[in-house]
């Protein structure tokens, strides 16, 4: 802990081929002081249905689809110029995360899981037709409609399509039409999502959520934890100011490649 609690060194050399490059110190990360507390249990996992706390298996054909995903791509001749595309041929080909454009772990949703590292924050505005919920997380915001119909599936986006209702006191809102790019948790573009917010508390909202995809699970599966009230000042997410990851990866990635090149006769 007294390690990871020290400043970086940015003098440092760089880490034996191998090494574990590191990452952030203990200054950034939230550890939180509390577990998750839900009608006065304490509960060790979020998943609630099914009751063993687990993600369903994935079916065959979502194993086949994630397997397909982290095949490495590999020439399909003695020509380097002839491979197949590779994930690392271009920064559009890496995660949405990666590129700093949603938050990682699935942060912002849907569903809206908590990512125990740092920016935890959400802010929550509500009119009259919609909803907005910043997260201080990669500044993603979700703009959820209310009382609306959902838009044509030929419309998709990174977090889907958004609709909210209200059923007594709690707001449901389903979301669908995913983008291909989303791959909640290996999902397909069929991933349907049906969140609920409840005020159980002056300062806590019971968070709900449904998560369905007959092409990637072999059931339904359900989560809660609440969201509690705070007076913390949300802060700005810079992400790539400064970052110079990206930018060695596909170097890398490039110099791999030349490696791989037959040598000139």
């Amino acid at each position: 802990m007294a390690n990871a609690a020290r400043p970086s060194n940015p003098e440092r050399s760089a880490p034996a081929v191998g090494a574990n490059v590191g990452t952030y110190n203990n200054f950034w990360v939230d550890r939180g002081s509390s577990t998750i507390v839900v009608n006065g249990e304490r509960r060790s996992a979020i998943i609630v249905d099914p009751a063993d706390g687990r993600v369903p298996a994935l079916t065959e054909e979502a194993q086949r689809r994630t397997a397909a995903r982290r095949a490495p791509a590999a020439p399909t001749s003695d020509a380097i110029e002839s491979a197949v595309a590779s994930e690392y041929d271009g920064p559009e080909l890496r995660p949405l995360a990666e590129r700093c454009l949603v938050g990682f772990g699935s942060t912002s949703g849907p569903p809206t899981l908590p990512n125990y590292g740092y920016n935890n924050l959400k802010q929550i505005v509500q009119t009259k037709d919609y909803l907005m919920i910043l997260n201080e997380m990669v500044h993603d915001v979700r703009i959820i409609r209310l009382n609306q119909s959902h838009r044509p599936s030929s419309m998709r986006g990174w977090f889907g399509d958004s609709v909210g209702r209200w059923e007594g006191d709690t707001l449901v809102v389903e979301t669908t039409s995913f983008s291909d790019k989303t791959r909640f948790r290996g999902s397909s573009e069929h991933l349907r999502v049906v969140e609920r917010f409840t005020r159980t508390a002056a300062d806590t909202i019971l968070y709900r959520f449904t998560v369905e995809d007959p092409t990637t699970w072999v059931r339904p599966w359900t989560g809660e934890y609440p969201w509690a009230a705070s007076n913390a000042q949300m802060y700005e997410y810079a992400c790539h100011e400064s970052n110079y990851a990206l930018g060695g990866i596909l170097r890398g990635a490039r110099l791999l490649e030349n490696e791989r090149k037959p040598a000139p006769r």
